[in-house]
């Protein structure tokens, strides 16, 4: 299994503005990750025509060339409520990364992406700026935080 980092991967004006979008955009009840059709969370589409969705196209092109063989098919804000229980899933063949958007952490709270691979969990931290990324075909979740809001942007590129 591999997982990369970036942390502090926006600049503080950056990261303000992307935050201050994700608390203010409008959201849509839950997506069934899992095919059962039980929804989880709320879930926010950016337009392409959005600043942050062009902030992190660019941002990711820059640090990761091999993108330009790929396609970015989606990005989304994931928005749980505390003590949401979201599921097991993969995200298909490609690259995914994700965005911790909530500001400071605490182990406590919560709020790590779990990764379940080899009959083995592992977590990652949901540390304010970090940019994760991972093969999409790895089973994955999203846990909540205790007391708060967890929001995550979530960016899917795909094979050609």
């Amino acid at each position: 299994m591999e997982i990369n980092f970036d942390d502090n991967f926006l600049e503080k004006k950056e990261f303000d503005i992307v935050h201050d979008y994700c608390l203010n955009t409008s959201y849509y009840y839950g997506e069934s990750d899992n095919g059962d059709g039980i929804m989880t969370g709320m879930v926010h589409d950016i337009s392409e025509t959005e600043f942050v969705y062009k902030l992190f196209r660019k941002k990711l092109m820059d640090k990761c060339p091999f993108l330009s063989d790929m396609k970015l098919y989606r990005m989304y804000v994931n928005c749980f409520a505390p003590n949401e229980n979201p599921y097991f899933h993969t995200d298909g063949k490609g690259v995914t990364f994700l965005y911790y958007v909530n500001g400071g952490f605490d182990l406590q709270e919560g709020g790590e992406t779990q990764f379940f691979v080899d009959n083995n969990l592992y977590g990652v931290l949901p540390v304010s700026n970090r940019l994760a990324m991972f093969d999409g075909m790895i089973l994955h979740r999203a846990t909540s935080l205790r007391n708060d809001h967890r929001f995550t942007i979530a960016i899917k590129y795909s094979p050609q």
